[in-house]
C-alpha cells in the first residue's frame, strides 16, 4: 500500500499515535540515562576532557535516537550531506528552524558541533546538564554569546546557530537576527548555510508536542551556499534571509497546508 493509501486509515492513525509516544519516550529515556553522568562529570572533569566527552555522547545519543525513529516510527532522514562538513574545521552553520528536531539531526552527524541554545533549554532538567558538560552556548547575553562563540571556533568547533532565534512561525523563514553576522564578522569564519526541509511541520511552532505526526515523515538537510565573513553585518543579515527565502519557498506552501491536516 502506498503512503497516500494508508493516510487516514484508523489502523494507521493508531500507529501514528504509537509512534509519537515511542519517539518522545525514547528521547526522554536517552536524556535521562545520560543525565546523572553529565551532572557528576561536569564539576569533576576539566574543560579539556569534559567538553569532548559531552559532545561525543550527545552526538552518539542523537544518532541512536534517529535510528529508533527510522526503524520504528516511519521517519526518513536524508542527512548524508552533513558528513562532508565533519573534517572541515571551524565553520558557522546557519540553519533555518522548522522543528524541534533540527539540532538533533545536525549534531547527530557532527560530533564537534556546539549549539547556541536558549537559556531555558540550558536550564531544562532533561537537556541542561548534558549541554553544560558539552559547553554549549547560551543566547541570552549577546556579548557573552559572541565571546564564547569566538572561543569555540578558535578551538576548531563548528558552531550551530539558527538565525531566526526560534522555530519558524511564518514559513519559509522568519526575520533573521544579526547574531550570525556579528559572530562571523568578529571571527572571520565563513557561514555555511543548512537548508532543513520536512514533509510536514512536525514539532514546529504551530504543532503541539502531543499532536500525532503525519507519517511517514521525510526530513532532509541540504548544504546551501557558503558565505564569507561579512564586513557589513546589516547587509549580510538581509542577504542571508533573502537567500533562505529563495531556497525554501518551494516547500513553504506544502508545510503551511500540512499544518492544518489531521
Amino acid at each position: 500500500m502506498t503512503d497516500q493509501g494508508r493516510t487516514g486509515k484508523p489502523w494507521w492513525i493508531a500507529y501514528e499515535y504509537l509512534a509519537m509516544f515511542l519517539g518522545l519516550g525514547a528521547l526522554a529515556l536517552i536524556c535521562l540515562g545520560w543525565l546523572p553522568f553529565a551532572m557528576i562529570l561536569y564539576p569533576l572533569l576539566p574543560r579539556r576532557l569534559g567538553q569532548p566527552c559531552g559532545r561525543f555522547m550527545i552526538s552518539g545519543g542523537f544518532r541512536v535516537y534517529l535510528s529508533i525513529l527510522s526503524f520504528f516510527c516511519a521517519c526518513r532522514f536524508e542527512l548524508s550531506e552533513l558528513d562532508q562538513l565533519r573534517d572541515e574545521g571551524p565553520l558557522i552553520l546557519a540553519a533555518n528552524h522548522p522543528s524541534l528536531l533540527d539540532a538533533v539531526m545536525i549534531v547527530s552527524r557532527l560530533p564537534n558541533a556546539v549549539c547556541v541554545m536558549k537559556a531555558a533549554l540550558m536550564d531544562n532538567i532533561l537537556f541542561g546538564a548534558a549541554a553544560r558538560l558539552a559547553r554549549y552556548i547560551r543566547n541570552n547575553a549577546p556579548l557573552e554569546m559572541i565571546l564564547n562563540a569566538r572561543e569555540e571556533l578558535a578551538s576548531g568547533a563548528q558552531l550551530v546557530i539558527f538565525p531566526e532565534g526560534t522555530r519558524t512561525s511564518d514559513f519559509p523563514i522568519d526575520s533573521c537576527s544579526p547574531s550570525t553576522g556579528l559572530i562571523a564578522g568578529r571571527t572571520s569564519i565563513p557561514v555555511q548555510t543548512l537548508l532543513i526541509e520536512f514533509s510536514t511541520p512536525y514539532l514546529g511552532k504551530a504543532w503541539p508536542l502531543f499532536r500525532r505526526p503525519i507519517l511517514p515523515l521525510h526530513c532532509t538537510i541540504r548544504l546551501g551556499r557558503r558565505f564569507s565573513a561579512p564586513g557589513n553585518v546589516e547587509a549580510f543579515t538581509r542577504e542571508l534571509e533573502a537567500y533562505f527565502r529563495s531556497e525554501l519557498k518551494i516547500t513553504a506552501q506544502g508545510l503551511s497546508t500540512a499544518a492544518f491536516v489531521a
